[in-house]
């Protein structure tokens, strides 16, 4: 089947179609543009994922401090218990900080990806 060089491809455009059945007012602007001029609800939105991620910190350093603080008062109050010390540091603190570090972790993932589903307007 021979190639005839006068029959091109066309390409055929129209205006997009929404695929949302919500209708906007002509004066909304979509959050990424507010984000981007620096507007006062772009602000609000930075300083509302800049809050979360704050207070996601906040609780992991509380329990952190609940968690190692009472340590050297316990100790003292332990007579002879170099080997208990050694364990407790040792080998007991490490598994709650790790899952401290993965609930940490995953928590100010999910507050950025709200603000990216707010923004994106999913």
């Amino acid at each position: 089947m021979p190639h005839d060089p006068t029959e091109r491809r066309v390409v055929v455009t129209g205006v997009p179609r929404r695929t949302r059945r919500t209708r906007r007012t002509p004066g909304h602007h979509r959050p990424r543009t507010e984000i981007d001029e620096q507007t006062t609800l772009g602000h609000t939105y930075v300083r509302s994922l800049m809050r979360s991620q704050l207070r996601a910190a906040l609780a992991v350093f509380a329990v952190l401090a609940l968690l190692v603080g009472p340590l050297p008062l316990v100790f003292a109050a332990m007579p002879d218990g170099a080997g208990w010390e050694w364990a407790v540091l040792g080998f007991a603190v490490y598994p709650p900080l790790v899952l401290l570090a993965r609930w940490y972790v995953r928590r100010a993932e999910r507050n950025e990806q709200d603000l990216v589903r707010l923004v994106e307007d999913r």
